[in-house]
């Protein structure tokens, strides 16, 4: 019998998500602290981990782990979100949609490719460079609120933020939706049997939408945190990255589909500033 992962994981998210909120919701009306939020989440975390090394093993104990956490977190976004002031309920948002999005990376992929599902396809070891990049988006966003207050006050530039944040991803999900079994979150480099070259749906709009919708989710997530200087720099690091992979992915591309390929760069772009992709003939 096949064992639906997306499916486990979905319970697990949920468990994380709503039971955090049925704990802290009676207490919406109360002004808590900030030490507050997060360390209900915590403690119910460990709690549900004490839980799972007892009862679960294998994967499903990697997916209960992995799900549980990223739907506290979310939750604690949305308490964040909904129940305290600036500047904090804007890192709440952000929190939601950073958490929303590594475990609609698991989901997806769960469901579409099912046979390839890893613990990695949360994405929450995704590289060092990612991690440390995150890690410099909190610790800019700390920094400038205890320095300079005044600036993460800007509330309409959070919401651009995140109406930003909220088209990357569903670019994104609609693009693995899309290529279903075709989608990968590694570039290959053998050809496996039944990949076949996606140009409907959203792939009639850009040769990449999934990097297009990355790329403005991760612009969107330093706006709502009003960061101007990881706005700049996640700019300059991830249009590097995208440019690089994409010219990398297409050189595959072209090798596995050849003429098919070759036409349908004519015809769509990539879909990413200034990125034209590898090309046979420049010009």
């Amino acid at each position: 019998m096949t064992i639906n992962y997306g499916k486990i994981s979905v319970c697990f998210f949920l468990a994380g998500c709503l039971v955090y909120l049925i704990l802290l919701l009676p207490s919406c009306g109360v002004n808590l602290h900030l030490y507050e939020y997060f360390g209900v989440g915590l403690l119910y975390y460990l709690l549900l981990n004490i839980i799972f090394w007892t009862c679960l093993r294998g994967f499903v104990l990697q997916i209960a782990i992995c799900s549980t956490f990223l739907g506290i977190c979310n939750a604690v976004g949305v308490m964040l979100l909904c129940f305290s002031t600036l500047p904090w309920n804007i890192f709440g948002c952000y929190i939601f949609y950073l958490s929303f999005f590594h475990y609609s990376e698991f989901l997806a992929v769960a469901l579409n490719k099912p046979d390839s599902v890893t613990v990695d396809s949360f994405l929450l070891n995704h590289s060092f460079e990612y991690g440390a990049a995150a890690f410099a988006s909190w610790a800019e966003f700390l920094v400038e609120q205890w320095l300079f207050p005044g600036l993460k006050q800007y509330y309409h530039v959070s919401m651009v933020g995140a109406a930003i944040c909220t088209g990357g991803e569903v670019l994104r999900k609609l693009a693995m939706f899309t290529a279903r079994t075709n989608f990968n979150h590694l570039v290959k480099s053998e050809y496996e049997e039944g990949h076949r070259l996606v140009t409907n749906g959203v792939y009639a709009w850009f040769r990449h939408p999934s990097y297009v919708g990355w790329f403005y989710w991760s612009l969107g997530t330093q706006l709502i945190l009003v960061n101007p200087l990881c706005f700049l720099v996640y700019t300059v690091i991830s249009w590097r990255f995208f440019h690089d992979r994409v010219w990398m992915e297409e050189i595959t591309l072209l090798k596995f589909f050849g003429e098919d390929y070759y036409r349908y760069q004519q015809q769509v772009g990539t879909g990413l500033p200034f990125i034209r992709g590898y090309e046979i003939n420049p010009p």
